[in-house]
């Protein structure tokens, strides 16, 4: 084989491309790796000029006699960098050579490089961000990574989180009570236990396994949360809880406060002392026994307690148990199956007891329940299960019992009219309501409540003198509030003047007691003038106490709201606006 032939095996056999052209641009050597680089076989170019076979640096070099290096062009899918260097004899540039490399795989290799490396880039990111700690083992139980919560929880530093050693070693000397890592490898599962760090912090660490396509653990990812913020946080779960019970309690009784004017009014103490009582009763499933005179408000009471309870959903409902006959009151409380007794609808009936069930049951006038009934209703408040007439088995209900009675039930007990263990079984919480003649200041504001609810159901614009108001307050109300109520509407409908006085009163003044009348003495003479403004300012006083606001004075003294205000200036009296 001759030297040239040898040459050009070698050349052959090179990887990369190799062209050489003379000193006239005749292509003179075009190897394999050429032709498949540039998609030209070598017969077809072999002693042909170069053209626009290359690009122009191999015939530039040519003529400079420089060389270039690094040059990069592309040809179809493939991308290649080329070296051209002169071919120099007797210090004359006689031909240039071209070296290919193909660096396609290269250029791939490094784009999915860059690519891990943001993947990598955000991997870490995310890891970082968590607040919880992290740490990774793999399949062998190595330690590869924890993030910086995992560090700020454990109290380990970067120099002793164990990262590079095996977790059994680190098991082993302490640095944690027991690797959880090793469990998820045995149990090959998410395992979560409490923690031990050698630095005294507990911690609660769950590791989850990560398998690969032959199922085999490739990673264990182990979650990490300190137990002090955990206890810490469940405590503040726990108070917020309380909070907000008592805030739900302080809401509902400040709503019941706003919303009690529309029928519960009142402003003396004695009522104070019993509304707070009704907001106590109203959160648990106590029996309580309403008493008072008839006409002061024991029904109010008993629907108040329902709206404040938890029960305020379910039905509220009543029953007077010294109207309706005895012969049938028990059906009406209990209720009767099909043909129970002559007359009883087909299909039977529900009792009130079954009806009011998950509510609040008002049984009112209870000291008029004659006694083989007080039997009964003892027995089904006792076992909490009605049987109705003519039925084999009992219901089960779940209601709240409050009775009202306008009689003197320990009396009654004392007479053997009403039974002794029907009335402990009631009388669990009493609430008693005074007499409106007792609760004096509740009286103007119960009228001026009565007025604005008559003026809006009739359409009218009416109001008090002054005059009227002391008038109501003087009269004994043997009817109570319902007395109260059912004269003003009277007065209303019977009287068409736009101001109600003395004169529209049905009742005689004369009848007042003595010590409740209004006495205005003149012990010394003074001038008439200072006699007036004395009188004045006692009434200014007196209505500025019984109403909230100078606008409300003003509207029942009949005058002006600045006239108000120009004599509490002139007499300086404080206001309560």
């Amino acid at each position: 084989m001759s030297w040239f032939n040898k040459l050009e095996e070698v050349l052959n056999a090179v990887h990369n491309g190799i062209v050489a052209i003379d000193a006239e641009e005749r292509v003179t050597i075009f190897n394999r790796q050429a032709e498949r680089m540039l998609g030209v076989p070598a017969g077809k170019i072999i002693g042909q000029k170069i053209g626009d076979l290359l690009p122009a640096g191999l015939t530039s070099v040519l003529y400079s006699g420089k060389p270039q290096f690094g040059k990069k062009f592309e040809r179809g899918d493939l991308i290649m960098v080329t070296n051209h260097t002169p071919i120099i004899e007797d210090d004359q540039v006689i031909g240039a050579i071209a070296v290919f490399q193909d660096v396609s795989e290269i250029e791939s290799l490094a784009t999915e490089l860059c690519k891990v490396k943001e993947l990598n880039n955000e991997f870490e990111a995310i890891l970082e961000s968590f607040y919880d700690g992290v740490g990774i083992i793999d399949g062998d139980g190595t330690l590869l990574r924890v993030n910086t919560s995992y560090e700020r929880i454990t109290g380990l530093s970067k120099h002793d989180n164990g990262v590079g050693r095996n977790v059994r070693e680190l098991q082993d000397d302490g640095t944690v009570s027991q690797a959880v890592a090793l469990l998820v490898l045995s149990q090959k599962k998410p395992v979560t236990i409490k923690q031990i760090i050698k630095t005294g912090k507990e911690i609660l660490i769950t590791g989850s396994p990560f398998f690969n396509e032959k199922g085999e653990i490739l990673r264990v990812v182990c979650n990490v949360r300190d137990m002090t913020e955990l206890n810490l946080l469940r405590e503040r779960i726990e108070n917020t809880e309380q909070q907000n019970i008592r805030y739900a309690h302080e809401i509902k009784e400040l709503r019941t406060k706003l919303q009690r004017h529309e029928e519960f009014v009142f402003r003396s103490v004695s009522m104070q002392r019993v509304y707070k009582l009704i907001v106590r009763l109203a959160q648990v499933n106590s029996h309580v026994l309403i008493t008072g005179e008839s006409g002061v408000g024991k029904e109010i009471v008993a629907t108040l307690i329902h709206q404040l309870s938890p029960r305020v959903n379910g039905p509220f409902l009543q029953i007077n148990c010294g109207a309706i006959p005895e012969n049938l009151l028990e059906s009406e409380l209990f209720g009767y199956e099909d043909g129970a007794f002559t007359g009883a609808r087909g299909g039977g009936k529900k009792g009130i007891f079954e009806l009011c069930e998950g509510g609040t049951l008002l049984l009112d006038e209870i000291g008029e329940m004659p006694m083989n009934m007080q039997v009964k209703l003892l027995r089904v408040l006792q076992q909490q299960e009605v049987l109705r007439v003519g039925a084999a088995k009992p219901v089960k209900f779940n209601v709240r019992v409050v009775s009202a009675t306008n009689k003197n039930l320990e009396d009654m007990v004392a007479q053997h009219s009403f039974r002794a263990d029907l009335f402990y079984r009631l009388n669990v919480v009493p609430i008693h309501l005074p007499p409106l003649r007792e609760r004096t200041d509740d009286i103007v504001p119960l009228a001026i409540h009565f007025l604005e609810r008559f003026n809006q159901k009739y359409g009218r614009n009416i109001r008090f003198e002054p005059e009227i108001l002391m008038a109501f307050e003087r009269h004994p109300w043997p009817g109570n509030v319902r007395e109260l109520e059912n004269l003003i509407e009277r007065m209303l409908i019977m009287n068409e003047d736009e101001v109600l006085t003395l004169k529209h009163l049905p009742f005689n003044l004369s009848i007042v007691p003595k010590h409740q009348a209004l006495i205005i003495q003149v012990n010394d003479p003074m001038p008439f003038e200072k006699a007036v403004e004395m009188l004045e300012i006692e009434l200014l006083r007196k209505t500025l106490q019984t109403y909230p606001s100078i606008r409300q004075a003003a509207k029942v003294l009949g005058v002006s709201h600045p006239t108000v205000l120009r004599k509490i200036h002139k007499y300086k009296i404080m206001s309560v606006d």
